[in-house]
């Protein structure tokens, strides 16, 4: 049984972003979900908890200094 945190490197719906904090609106989905800030922390990766998609931290992003 793999750990819900976990987020697979084959995932079909990876989005790279540049900052750590993202909105999610489900875009791409039928009826999409209510629009949701995730915030990555000290890691450089998020899942959305409403469509699984997967927001990466861009290895060359510049750190917004907070």
């Amino acid at each position: 049984m793999s750990n819900s945190n976990e987020i697979s490197q084959n995932h079909d719906d990876i989005t790279v972003v540049k900052t750590r904090r993202v909105a999610c609106d489900g875009s791409g989905v039928a009826l999409g979900h209510p629009r949701t800030w995730l915030d990555m922390g000290q890691d450089t990766k998020v899942r959305c908890k409403y469509c699984d998609r997967v927001f990466v931290l861009d290895e060359n992003a510049v750190s917004d200094g907070h």
